[in-house]
């Protein structure tokens, strides 16, 4: 699950990552370490007022994503280990450890990253025509859970479920509700388990039913620059390099980074430094063999830097003029001589 940084000069200093209230280039952030609402709406009403300037005609053929009905959080059975935030509603602070793994602990790591896979796998098989994304958090739970394993968003900064699901115009951390997906529709689910204490995260676009050929080239495209990225990846090389590959891929078709969420450090904790930008900076740091550390780019229909209008929910990130955005996710390991996918099913 991606973390949330407010937009700013990246070049100039570092993210401001909790609490508060930051103004940015003249635009005032509601702050959470989770996620950032760079632009706060006025709710569900803005949400689905769009600027009609940018939309191209297959826009104007899509209905705005409306909100549906929220189920309550579904139950864990005691015996199964909690994360250390839940039971608060408090969002945990960015960790500044840079998490690193030996042999003995990388046997958990994967063990956790796989456990994602699978479940994000089998989750991808429910997405068709008339599936709400509410049956598809129970069905997620359920693997989790089944699993011996912990579904990490549940209760994450009050977080209301087990799987982060974003339908069309939704860059992040859609919550699963009563809607049924409808034909043409592109949803990613980000899926995060919790597993022997180490959290294993990875998120993955898919098509429901029939899609138009410009929904299929944003999502080809968004997966080939989170494997841009991870090319660049091996021990000593710069973080910076990750965001340049992907925004040479992104920029090459036609498709613009959304700046607002990061990828992060994951492993016994949820989110930790570095924090990974997706888009060219110059931020400083290099990776180091051991390290694990997501990458999870957000492209949307566009050249431009995306804003982002947040619903009342607090969590719900979607494009401020109804563009569609696409992300995938890996969680990796540094080697000495590249990248490690754990997260690969």
């Amino acid at each position: 699950m991606a973390v949330g940084v407010p937009s700013m000069e990246l070049n100039r200093s570092p993210p401001l990552l909790s609490g508060g209230r930051a103004t940015l280039q003249g635009k005032t952030c509601l702050q959470k370490t989770f996620l950032v609402q760079a632009k706060r709406s006025g709710g569900l009403d803005k949400a689905n007022t769009r600027s009609q300037g940018t939309r191209t005609s297959e826009l104007k053929k899509r209905a705005p994503l409306t909100r549906g009905t929220v189920s309550a959080p579904l139950p864990v059975p005691g015996h199964i280990p909690r994360p250390p935030y839940v039971g608060t509603n408090n969002m945990p602070e960015i960790s500044s450890e840079i998490q690193m793994h030996d042999k003995e602990t990388i046997v958990h790591m994967k063990a956790a990253c796989e456990l994602a896979a699978r479940v994000l796998e089998n989750a991808g098989k429910l997405v068709k025509p008339s599936v709400t994304t509410d049956e598809i958090d129970k069905a997620v739970h359920k693997m989790i859970i089944d699993a011996g394993a912990y579904p990490s968003p549940l209760g994450y900064g009050g977080f209301p479920k087990s799987v982060c699901t974003s339908v069309n115009e939704c860059m992040c951390h859609g919550i699963p509700d009563s809607r049924e997906l409808k034909n043409g529709d592109i949803i990613n689910i980000d899926v995060t388990v919790y597993l022997n204490g180490y959290h294993g995260d990875t998120s993955r676009t898919y098509f429901c039913g029939e899609v138009d050929e410009a929904s299929k080239r944003l999502v080809k495209v968004t997966e080939e620059c989170m494997l841009r990225g991870i090319s660049a990846c091996k021990h000593g090389a710069s973080y910076k390099k990750i965001g340049r590959r992907i925004s040479e891929h992104a920029e090459r078709h036609g498709f613009g980074v959304v700046e607002q969420f990061v990828g992060h450090g994951v492993g016994r904790v949820f989110h930790s430094q570095p924090i990974i930008y997706h888009q060219r900076n110059n931020m400083p740091g290099q990776m180091v063999e051991g390290q694990t550390f997501t990458i999870e780019p957000i492209l949307s229909m566009g050249s431009n830097s995306i804003e982002c209008d947040m619903w009342e929910d607090g969590w719900t990130a979607v494009t401020t003029d109804g563009s569609l955005a696409a992300q995938f996710e890996h969680t990796i390991l540094i080697t000495r001589t590249g990248a490690e996918i754990l997260t690969k099913c």
